[in-house]
């Protein structure tokens, strides 16, 4: 089943998408190579530690985890941890202040369901980031805004501005029974969510960014009332 186009689609250029899609693989690996070095040095690090540096990297440690609860527990409190409904005169409220949002903006058909079922997965399992949705033909004034064409659209958000966009299922191999470690790896390449080890199980061919960016000229343009936020 296809996806639904809300308006004409804006023009893409297929050279930049390979480009694209060959630049993002080759970040991929560089960010592989680096955690296996890392891993490499903490390890030899670990194998020189005496008594004492144990126990001060016991406290730091224990420290750390005191504090990744609270914020934990404070994300919770803002609504992460699930996808959630979000009307138009909410949207706005709901982006304040979030370092991470992913906005589902959908309709009632079977791709929009496909996305939702990954994303409810997603939102459970990474509370770092917040998960919402938007009925697109209910909220006109933000999907003109943020120029929303194609169902489903994920708007990825970062500091209350759109960085990118996922359209479709394009990016994500171009097919609706994709796995959620596809969209997680998608989505972690550009630190909308923390990786983990399923963020890395897809093969990188699988996926690609969107040429559609909002640094996008041809799709997006900021203007001085988009200095510190899309949302104002």
């Amino acid at each position: 089943r296809k996806c639904s186009f809300l308006g004409a689609a804006p023009p893409v250029a297929m050279a930049h998408q390979a480009i694209m899609q060959q630049a993002l693989e080759n970040k991929l690996l560089e960010a592989a190579s680096a955690i296996e070095q890392s891993i490499d040095d903490e390890m030899h690090r670990l194998e020189t530690l005496d008594e004492d540096d144990l126990d001060k990297l016991r406290e730091r440690r224990l420290a750390a985890l005191k504090k990744q609860q609270a914020k934990r527990k404070e994300w919770l409190r803002r609504g992460h941890g699930e996808l959630r409904d979000v009307e138009e005169k909410e949207f706005f409220n709901e982006m304040r202040n979030e370092e991470r949002v992913i906005a589902h903006f959908y309709r009632n058909n079977w791709p929009c369901k496909v996305m939702d079922k990954h994303l409810n997965i997603l939102a459970a399992k990474h509370v770092e980031t917040k998960f919402v949705r938007v009925d697109a033909e209910k909220c006109p004034f933000l999907t003109d805004k943020l120029k929303i064409w194609m169902l489903p659209t994920l708007a990825l958000i970062k500091s209350e501005k759109v960085i990118d966009y996922v359209v479709g299922f394009d990016d994500l191999g171009g097919v609706d029974d994709f796995e959620t470690s596809t969209l997680a790896m998608r989505l972690s390449a550009g630190g909308f969510i923390f990786e983990d080890d399923n963020s890395r199980k897809p093969q990188q061919s699988n996926i690609r960014k969107t040429v559609r960016t909002a640094t996008d000229h041809s799709v997006y343009k900021r203007t001085e009332s988009d200095e510190d936020s899309d949302f104002d």
